[in-house]
């Protein structure tokens, strides 16, 4: 049975682009690099390099998460970008919904995570094997039924915000993969946008903060 996918066909949304970088705002249900199966081509990296042909993936998000990317447009770029994420040098912030109400107004999970591999492409907490994996949050706003937060990973795990969250029963509205029922139901897509990022330019070695807000 193929997985359905059926990307949006939105035109590209370029936030900046230098002769080093161009960074994009991704709309959900588009993957960031082409899937496996031949009906899983299309996908963000393929759009870009149809305009930018010398663009490379330094980093992913889920296809249904939303928000900011930036890929590079040299080898020396590339590998500058990539460190920067290796070591932990960008900066960067989610929003989401959260479902249900969240006590606290701030914190963070310091849960480690690990492939839970009988049932992929799932990740779980496993405080024996897993990798280290830390967010940080803060609360934005409290709705009907959910409670919209600020995430600021520290780590980069897969699926580490969408694991975090559901590990303290307040899974993101409108995740296929860890949410509840209810808490599905109350999305018709994955409430979690990458909003901010910050990175420290390849060749002018400034920092740069790209910001694009939520459609939530």
């Amino acid at each position: 049975m193929l997985f359905e996918y059926a990307p949006p066909t939105t035109p590209l949304q370029v936030l900046h682009q230098d002769k080093d970088i161009v960074v994009l705002n991704k709309p959900s249900g588009l993957l960031s690099v082409p899937g496996r199966q031949e009906h899983m081509k299309d996908s963000l990296s393929l759009r870009v390099q149809a305009q930018f042909p010398t663009a490379t993936v330094v980093h992913r998000l889920d296809m249904d998460t939303s928000g900011i990317i930036v890929m590079a447009l040299n080898i020396e770029a590339h590998r500058h970008i990539s460190m920067q994420f290796e070591k932990r040098y960008t900066e960067k912030s989610y929003i989401a919904h959260l479902h249900g109400a969240v006590a606290d107004e701030e914190g963070e999970i310091d849960l480690p995570l690990i492939l839970d591999w009988p049932n992929r492409p799932h990740h779980m907490v496993d405080h024996e094997n897993g990798k280290q994996a830390l967010t940080r949050w803060k609360i934005l706003a409290r709705g009907d039924g959910f409670t919209r937060v600020a995430f600021y990973p520290v780590t980069g795990r897969t699926h580490q915000l969408r694991v975090h969250s559901q590990a303290i029963g307040h899974p993101i509205l409108g995740d296929t993969l860890y949410a509840t029922e209810e808490a599905l139901k109350m999305a018709d897509r994955l409430l979690l946008h990458a909003e901010v990022l910050t990175i420290t330019h390849p060749y002018s070695k400034e920092k740069m903060t790209f910001s694009t807000p939520a459609e939530f």
